[in-house]
């Protein structure tokens, strides 16, 4: 085997359309676009949505509802879930560093603490926000609640 004979496989390749190159190409005239219309034209784009002509569907469906600009979300994180991280860490100190670490929550989520589940251990939570159950559950068992 030499490098000046190595060719691609048979049917791998494909030769590119030449269009607009005389008639005797048989992709001359009009160049593959049909006769006539804004499609034929140069700089011709469909805008978003379009459906030929028909009234587009962000057209015919109605506006509605409201997007608050200043609404905070929140990531909810349940006492259940501090309890098994603070088990599997083996940690009475758990803030948001160590729930990003452990995948629960991303790097940029705000952080409350809901309280759905048993707290059985001591537990200092630091976190963006708490709901009344969750806080009250925590400080049950002795331990303390920090909000950022």
């Amino acid at each position: 085997m030499k490098i000046h004979t190595l060719k691609p496989a048979e049917g791998s390749t494909k030769t590119r359309k030449r269009i607009g190159r005389g008639q005797g190409s048989g992709r001359g005239g009009t160049s593959t676009r049909g006769h006539k219309g804004a499609k034929s034209r140069s700089g011709y784009s469909r805008k978003f949505g379009f459906e030929g002509g028909q009234m587009p569907l962000q057209r015919r469906v109605p506006k509605f509802g409201f997007k608050n600009p200043f609404r905070v979300e929140y990531k909810g994180i349940n006492i259940d879930t501090l309890q098994r991280l603070s088990e599997k860490l083996k940690k009475n100190k758990i803030d948001v560093q160590d729930l990003i670490d452990n995948g629960v929550v991303r790097k940029k989520d705000l952080v409350k603490i809901l309280g759905r589940g048993e707290l059985t251990v001591k537990l200092d939570v630091t976190a963006h926000a708490f709901s009344a159950s969750a806080a009250a559950a925590i400080e049950k068992n002795g331990g303390t609640v920090t909000t950022l």
